[in-house]
This record gives structure tokens, C-alpha cells and sequence, in this order.
């Protein structure tokens, strides 16, 4: 069963791929036209692009990439890193993003099979959006309504069916609390500073996270993230040597991560700490 989410994990990080490049685009694309129909103006017949057509290309010459140059991980590394036609390099983080959800796909299995396949399943649905909207976040400090409003509504939905150990009561109270609680930071902070401090994706994100996880989950998630966040921005700003501090850095990514240690260790940790509170006492 690791064996089989090991390769599948492969083949789905191949299409997280695709979802990570072209949904920023695809977004882009559907504002301009929003912006062309609000000003008047007619809105030129542009290619059809989704996340099918066109066919996967090179980025540099343009030559649609062939089948068996499209297998994960494997094709990158036969072909050395560059395009078969043009012999630009090519991103190292294709195989990377690959790579990365069929071990995570491998890891969820190894923890979540003893729960059986719908739960196992499900877990790993949760993940392979986490990747997706981590790398998107990343690249453009986007959390698009079109991934993190459907992994809600699944959350929800996957409570309801029994998919995961979280009651539809928590798991409701979970998606309320995670967004109100963002909400609120985020509105405190800009009536302090006059600056926003994180966009509204990532109150739909820890929304989200609460859906899945339940409220229970919401604390050590926001602690983790902030932690994490903290330990990266103070890195960056050593590393730059104090300058552009003022370059904001994409929250998505921290509270993904997060919620994927939740998912997997959440209770253990939750457990462990109030033990050791216990012994403190």
C-alpha cells in the first residue's frame, strides 16, 4: 500500500505540477476579462487554456514535451535537466514537487492505512492540496478561492461521511474559528500599523485546516506556523543583511506545513504537552 501511494504520489505531483504554473495564469486571465467587461471593453479572443489544453511545452522553445519525456522524476533526471529539444535547463523543482508529494503520499499511507482506505484516501486529498497551494503561495502570495474554498467544503464533507475522526460539530466550529480568529488578527494589525499583515486566503486556509482537523487542531496549528514564520523572517533578514524588511513573506506556505504536522502528529503533540504541563504541575 506505501509502495502504491509511493507512485501515485509520483504521477499526481507530475499534475500538481501543472496546477501550481498554470492556476496563477488561469486567475490572471479571468480578472483582465472581469477589468475589460467593468470598463467596456470588448475582450480579444485569446487560445483556450485551462489545466489540460495546451499540452505541457518547454518554457524556452516552446516544443510540446513528449510522453516519454513527461515521466516523473525519471525523465528529469535521464534527460539531465534540460529540454530534449532545445536543451534549456529545466527547473530542478518539477522533479522536486514530484518527489516531495509521493513521500508525503507514502507517509500519510503509513500512518493512516490502519484506519482503513476511505480515511487513508482522504488524507492524502488533504495533502496534495496543501502542496499545491504551499508552492502557489510561494511563487505569487496567492491562495486561490478555486483550491482552498473546495478543500472546506471536502473538509466538511468528509466529517459528515465519517472520512476522518473529526465530528461534523467540531469540524464546523473548526472552519468558523479558523477564519474568524485570522480575521480578527488581521484587522487589529491594520488598525494598529495601517498595513495589512496577511491577505484573506489565509483565513480560508486555516478555515480549511479547521474543517479537516477540527478546533481542537487550530491552536497548535497557528503556534507551529508563527513559530516557523518567525524563525524564517528573522533568517531572511539576516541573510540580506537588514535591507528590504518591508518585502512581505506568503504565510500559506507555514500554516500548510503546519496543518500537515497536525494532521499526521496532532493529537500525539497535543497529548504530549499537556502531559508534560501535568508533570509541571
Amino acid at each position: 500500500m506505501i509502495a502504491a501511494c509511493f507512485v501515485l504520489g509520483l504521477l499526481v505531483g507530475s499534475f500538481l505540477n501543472v496546477v501550481i504554473h498554470r492556476t496563477p495564469v488561469i486567475l490572471d486571465r479571468q480578472w483582465r476579462r472581469q477589468c475589460d467587461e467593468l470598463a467596456g471593453r470588448e475582450t480579444p479572443e485569446a487560445p483556450r487554456y485551462n489545466l489540460v489544453v495546451p499540452r505541457s511545452a518547454c518554457p524556452s522553445c516552446k516544443a510540446p514535451i513528449r510522453a516519454i519525456h513527461n515521466v516523473p522524476v525519471l525523465s528529469w533526471l535521464a534527460l539531465r535537466g534540460k529540454c530534449a529539444a532545445c536543451k534549456a535547463k529545466i527547473s530542478p523543482r518539477y522533479p522536486l514537487v514530484e518527489l516531495l508529494t509521493a513521500v508525503l503520499s507514502a507517509a500519510v499511507a503509513w500512518q493512516f492505512a490502519p484506519l482503513g482506505l476511505p480515511v487513508m484516501g482522504a488524507a492524502i486529498v488533504l495533502t496534495w492540496f496543501l502542496i499545491a497551494l504551499t508552492f502557489i503561495d510561494f511563487d505569487t502570495q496567492l491562495l486561490p478561492d478555486a483550491l482552498t474554498l473546495p478543500l472546506l467544503w471536502l473538509g466538511l464533507a468528509a466529517s459528515v461521511l465519517g472520512l476522518t475522526p473529526v465530528e461534523p460539530r467540531s469540524a464546523i466550529i473548526g472552519a468558523l474559528a479558523g477564519y474568524l480568529s485570522l480575521w480578527s488578527v488581521y484587522h487589529l494589525f491594520r488598525l494598529a500599523t495601517g498595513k495589512e499583515g496577511m491577505g484573506y486566503g489565509d483565513f480560508k486556509l486555516l478555515a480549511a485546516l479547521g474543517a479537516w482537523l477540527g478546533w481542537q487542531m487550530l491552536l497548535p496549528i497557528i503556534l507551529l506556523s508563527a513559530a516557523v514564520g518567525a524563525v524564517t523572517g528573522i533568517a531572511l533578514i539576516v541573510v540580506r543583511g537588514g535591507r528590504d524588511r518591508n518585502v512581505p513573506i506568503p504565510f500559506g506556505p507555514f500554516l500548510a506545513a503546519a496543518g500537515w504536522i497536525a494532521l499526521m502528529w496532532g493529537p500525539q503533540i497535543v497529548s504530549g504537552y499537556l502531559g508534560m504541563y501535568g508533570r509541571g504541575m
